[in-house]
């Protein structure tokens, strides 16, 4: 059978070890060819192959629940769930989501961006099938950089409380999440295996072995496997963790060994009670330039499949605002040790790493753990520090009572930056930065600031840095600055809570946040070619507001129009209308942003596009609202 015949995950039932072993190589060919050609995830699932092909013949799919952690590691489950010929999609409008997503096929339970979610749906499925009567199986799969995440430790501690409800939880453990992991549990999962009596073990009995007669070296495969057996003497100690806690634990499991994992999971299933399979994999499994470069290559920008190097571009790209953060961060942290980078497992895509690299004393990663990193920072600033919390925008929202109970309420001067604020691309709606202006502006003494390129977000990150009445939160856009000049010292903080006036016109008043003020700017360039001089403020402020500043030029202009990325309920349109409306400024406000919705996987130039968010849309849009008859708008 052919991986392209599969639409159906029970017709792998009945199949031989090696017709698994057949498609478990199928499958990694189409996902390196795919992601090669597209960009994606590329680690995660190559390394569980074998383990998908395994649990999935112990299963039957049309009634048994799989509950997959995050979703970087499902792409060998969407190959084999009836999404082989769209794969090429992947991560595409209107493709296959990079996620899992329940709209998207039956065989996605339970959608998963974030991590640490897993064992907590799967137990909601698995109470709801015993309070129902029914006998289906429930299976979670989470990486063990995941169990950082409290919520995970949470649902285990719940899950091990009720020893008739049976469940199968599969960690999958390959000693990292992103970036490699970090904490106590992780680093015991690996100790006694990697331990020094049992390496000695090992590595003794190798050597007795290639001194026997007629051996030598001829037995290599199979001292390997007579390693790895050594290695499981940890197994009583590791797996005490999990019976402790309620499970009965099994493992470690050799991840990549189909006939191991079939017969783990079919004694796993006649359990009763919660049960923990313990399966080591290797991420980027079979791919070894990913396999020795398992932080580089966890996802990857389209590259050449032969030499494992990223596909140039056709022409040079200014610095990435990650980028541009972090150099500005470490610059500012060399000159005042009390500054420390905080990062929630993600110190490659925020930047931190060049921090890491460069200053480690300054330096902390939580692992997967965003309500630790924020309370650890409000500790951090009760003694004098200041503590530089750097989590993507859709994460921060994973640490919302900390920010308004550990932070706000105490009024403790905590600088949170967002990365990827706004529209983030193939990703899609888990990832999405759209709601941090409106989930932060409610909140009593937060300060909330947006550049417009990447020489203001300098500025602002001194700002953030200096300004020590209270929290205060930065938020800047994925991917690549305007190549503006950037300083190299010398920064000076901006007031907080004034903005600045780009364009002067009469006819009608445009005020932006953040990414939004070149797209304004383009937006005045337009509407000029028809006659409209449009005044185009850079807010950079969405609390407070520049209230001096935007009134005046309200009440005198007559109209206004906002412009943000990030949701229009309650966002910094919102703002600038109740501010409008408080002081009895009663004029046309037309706010443009993110509308009531998901926005799916796209690239961010068609997401714009579809919400009708392009500079020529804008223009199009606004010169319908004015007196003078639009013509035909073209950018």
């Amino acid at each position: 059978m052919h991986l392209s015949e599969i639409t159906h995950p029970n017709q792998l039932h009945g199949l031989s070890i090696q017709q698994l072993e057949q498609i478990a190589r199928q499958i990694r060919e189409k996902h390196l060819q795919t992601v090669a050609a597209s960009g994606g995830h590329l680690g995660p699932g190559l390394g569980v192959v074998e383990l998908t092909l395994a649990l999935y013949q112990t299963l039957d799919l049309d009634r048994d629940r799989v509950t997959w952690d995050v979703g970087h590691q499902a792409y060998p489950h969407k190959l084999i769930t009836g999404r082989y010929h769209q794969f090429h999609t992947l991560r595409q409008k209107d493709g296959v989501a990079g996620y899992l997503k329940r709209s998207e096929s039956p065989f996605d339970h339970f959608g998963a961006g974030h991590a640490s979610t897993s064992i907590s749906a799967a137990l909601g499925m698995a109470l709801a099938r015993d309070a129902r009567g029914e006998t289906f199986k429930v299976a979670a799969i989470i990486g063990d950089g995941a169990l950082t995440g409290g919520m995970a430790l949470e649902a285990i501690n719940h899950a091990g409380h009720l020893p008739k409800t049976n469940l199968l939880v599969v960690l999958n453990d390959n000693e990292m999440s992103i970036s490699p992991n970090v904490g106590a549990i992780p680093r015991y999962l690996n100790k006694l295996r990697l331990s020094p009596p049992v390496q000695f073990l090992a590595d003794n009995l190798e050597e007795q072995f290639k001194h026997l007669p007629f051996v030598g070296d001829s037995l290599s495969p199979e001292l390997g496997r007579i390693k790895e057996g050594m290695k499981r003497l940890a197994v009583p100690k590791v797996g005490a963790v999990f019976e402790e806690l309620g499970f009965t634990y099994m493992g470690p499991v050799d991840g990549h060994n189909i006939e191991e994992l079939i017969t783990t999971f079919r004694q796993a299933h006649q359990q009763t009670g919660p049960v923990l399979v313990h399966v080591a994999t290797v991420k980027g499994k079979g791919y070894e330039i990913a396999e020795r470069d398992q932080v580089g290559y966890h996802a990857q920008s389209p590259f050449n499949l032969a030499t494992g190097k990223a596909i140039p571009s056709s022409k040079p790209k200014p610095p990435s605002y990650a980028k541009v953060f972090g150099e500005t961060l470490l610059s500012l942290a060399r000159e005042n040790p009390k500054i420390m980078g905080i990062t929630a497992a993600m110190a490659t895509g925020t930047g931190l790493d060049i921090l890491q690299a460069k200053l480690p004393q300054q330096y902390i990663d939580v692992g997967i753990a965003e309500q630790h990193a924020v309370t650890l920072a409000a500790g951090m600033t009760c003694e004098g520090m200041r503590p530089v919390v750097t989590i993507y925008s859709t994460f921060l929202q994973r640490a919302y009572d900390q920010v308004v109970h550990d932070v706000c309420i105490q009024k403790l001067p905590v600088f949170f930056c967002m990365d990827r604020a706004g529209i983030v691309g193939a990703d899609g709606p888990t990832h999405q930065g759209m709601y941090d202006i409106a989930y932060l502006r409610c909140l009593p003494n937060m300060v909330l600031m947006a550049p417009k390129d990447e020489a203001e977000l300098q500025q602002m990150i001194v700002t953030g840095i200096e300004y020590t009445d209270g929290p205060i939160a930065l938020r800047y856009p994925r991917g690549n600055g305007y190549g503006v000049p950037l300083m190299d010292e010398g920064w000076q903080p901006l007031p907080i809570g004034k903005g600045e006036i780009l364009r002067h016109g009469d006819d009608l008043l445009l005020v932006a946040y953040g990414s939004m003020v070149y797209p304004a700017l383009q937006v005045a360039e337009l509407l000029g070619e028809h006659g409209i001089a449009a005044t185009v403020v850079n807010a950079r402020f969405a609390k407070p507001l520049d209230t001096e500043l935007i009134l005046p030029l309200a009440q005198r202009i007559g109209r206004v129009v906002t412009l943000e990325e990030g949701c229009l309920i309650g966002g910094f349109g919102t703002a600038i209308a109740e501010a409008l409306l408080d002081n009895n400024i009663l004029v046309p406000v037309t706010r443009l942003g993110i509308p009531d919705q998901l926005v799916e996987h796209a690239t961010p130039e068609q997401s714009k596009a579809t919400l009708g968010l392009t500079s020529a849309q804008i223009a199009e849009q606004l010169l319908k609202l004015q007196i003078v008859q639009p013509a035909e708008v073209s950018c």
